[in-house]
């Protein structure tokens, strides 16, 4: 296939440049312009384009003609109550489209003004909060780190202390340090309150500190026997130390570690204390860890 035959199959409009100076020089002469129009195909499309829009024009005007003929001249009665009926429903329904929005509207405005109040107390409930927050802030509390390297916060006994002050300090209240050396029932009286005073002393309980253990026992390998390790660790006995709940976790290749619970009194039983104790059997215990460490 030849180019000028591929040339003849597209659609190609190789005559726009000529109907674009031919639109111009219409446009051109349509607004006055003096300037002669010297291209012939110019003239002759214009003329065809002056003779459509006559055609268009009588045809539009033999249509109303014809249209008016048929009708007598005047739409009748029928035609008109029909297009005031339309008119009249196209009114109402636009009236009730207009009227459904408004309430729409009115609505949604309630439906905001709701929410902005609601988000202005809450509003005021955050700072209120935020102000009892930062009025009332708990003191930290101490933390006691063992040589275990285990850190336990220690609970505030600052309540108990200050309890036990103002007690003293009533006792003390009670005692009559200053009275006159001279007079013996003075003498007398101050001694037997000094040693009801010391009797009070004595009888008052005094408060033992507890703690919870719990020590991660490990064995050497998977073929030691566990619950002879389990008795030797509960031989391990002391005053203010009492055994709990035990039970085999799982390490790794078939090696189970026994974890078990103790509860001692601090000033008697140490973390220290019962490491020492327990390694002491070399046969079944590799190492003692302290897994978790509570006040009681």
């Amino acid at each position: 296939m030849s180019s000028a035959d591929f040339l003849v199959q597209e659609k190609i409009w190789f005559d726009k440049p000529r109907y674009d100076e031919a639109e111009r020089c219409f446009y051109e002469r349509m607004n006055g312009s003096s300037q002669p129009i010297q291209d012939v195909g110019a003239n002759t499309i214009l003329q065809d384009i002056a003779r459509a829009r006559e055609n268009i024009q009588k045809s539009l005007a033999g249509l109303k003609t014809t249209l008016c003929n048929r009708g007598s001249g005047q739409p009748s009665a029928s035609q008109q109550s029909q297009l005031s009926s339309s008119v009249g429903a196209d009114q109402t329904e636009l009236i009730a489209r207009i009227k459904s929005l408004e309430l729409e509207n009115q609505c949604l405005h309630k439906v905001v003004d709701g929410l902005s109040a609601a988000l202005s107390k809450l509003e005021c409930r955050v700072t209120v909060l935020e102000k009892s927050a930062v009025a009332v802030t708990p003191a930290p509390t101490p933390s006691v780190r063992y040589t275990n390297g285990t850190s336990v916060q220690q609970k505030s006994s600052a309540p108990v202390k200050e309890d036990e002050e103002q007690e003293e300090e009533e006792d003390d209240d009670d005692i009559d340090l200053f009275g006159s050396d001279d007079d013996e029932e003075a003498e007398k009286l101050k001694e037997e309150r000094l040693k009801a005073y010391a009797e009070k002393k004595a009888k008052k309980p005094s408060i033992i500190a507890k703690s919870s253990i719990l020590l991660d026992v490990k064995p050497w390998d998977d073929e030691t026997d566990m619950g002879k390790l389990e008795e030797c660790v509960r031989s391990v006995q002391a005053d203010g130390l009492l055994w709990g709940m035990s039970k085999l976790v799982p390490v790794g290749y078939g090696i189970k570690k026994l974890q078990i619970a103790c509860v001692v009194e601090d000033d008697k039983v140490g973390t220290d204390m019962l490491e020492e104790e327990i390694t002491k059997f070399e046969d079944y215990v590799q190492s003692v860890d302290v897994a978790a460490f509570n006040k009681i």
